[in-house]
């Protein structure tokens, strides 16, 4: 019995507190050593000078691509959404050196500041911003590409318990609504805009606009989308589209039949038109 009472890492006895901590000591499981040779020190200097651009770019993004900002003093100290990805840049550094627990600690404080969950082991391009954030997570494999765009409560997120890509990989030029949730390793093409609310579980090819819970494609153009674009709610409605497609031919179907009983007047009016009243 007094194997049980040992660190199964270094053998020590463990005390009275510490043999709830897994078997191990508490020097052992809060072990913090990297082994310092294998680490390329000509990629640490890159890594470094990149979190400097990627806060530029990112800062950049937040001042342009939102009104309400005034000035960058303002985008600086009171944005949370620069907050957590300055601070999930910085987290990234460490997981990409194979850093225990300093990472996970980052992001911890991160979400805690910012109501941003990004968890370190994502891969996020530049000129990212979200806007207002609270709720938005983003899991371990995600990946996000250039000029991207979240507003709050947007998750990316995954469907499986493997330790496998298990998180969506977002194109370029994308603007993800507010509420929008992304799920499973699927793919999402370049210049693609996300309804507010809608769900997406199958891959989405670029310059397209889906809505919907589970989410469709309403809108397929080869326009690619303004390098600044704020349009999560200018999206096509599904709905007004179907409903003014049944209109037509009902009205269509009774004009073939002149002595049936017509309404004088439509009873119900039916507003829509290309983009509907947005989502």
């Amino acid at each position: 019995m007094e194997g049980f009472i040992n660190c199964l890492s270094c053998g020590k006895k463990l005390g009275p507190k510490s043999k709830h901590n897994h078997g191990q000591c508490t020097e052992c499981l809060l072990k913090l050593e990297f082994k310092t040779e294998d680490t390329d020190l000509e990629f640490i200097q890159k890594y470094l000078q990149g979190i400097l651009d990627f806060f530029v770019s990112d800062v950049s993004a937040a001042f342009n691509k939102d009104p309400a900002a005034h000035t960058l003093i303002e985008v600086l100290t009171s944005y949370p959404g620069i907050k957590a990805v300055l601070l999930y840049r910085i987290a990234h550094f460490f997981w990409k050196l194979n850093v225990p627990y300093i990472p996970r600690y980052i992001s911890d404080i991160a979400r805690e500041l910012t109501a941003i969950d990004i968890h370190p082991g994502a891969e996020i391009g530049s000129e990212f911003f979200i806007d207002h954030g609270a709720g938005v997570v983003i899991g371990e494999t995600a990946e996000v590409g250039n000029n991207v765009t979240f507003y709050a409560g947007v998750v990316l997120g995954g469907t499986n318990l493997e330790q496998t890509k298990r998180h969506p990989t977002l194109g370029d030029n994308i603007v993800v609504g507010t509420g929008a949730k992304i799920l499973g390793p699927i793919k999402i093409g370049d210049n693609v805009r996300v309804g507010a609310n809608s769900v997406v579980v199958h891959d989405v090819p670029p310059n397209c606009v889906v809505v919907g819970v589970p989410a469709k494609v309403v809108s397929k153009k080869g326009d690619k989308i303004d390098k600044i674009d704020l349009r999560h709610g200018d999206l096509p409605d599904p709905i007004s589209i179907a409903i003014e497609m049944l209109d037509k031919r009902l009205k269509e179907i009774e004009n073939q039949f002149p002595n049936i009983k017509k309404p004088s007047k439509d009873e119900l009016e039916i507003f829509y038109g290309e983009y509907g009243e947005g989502i």
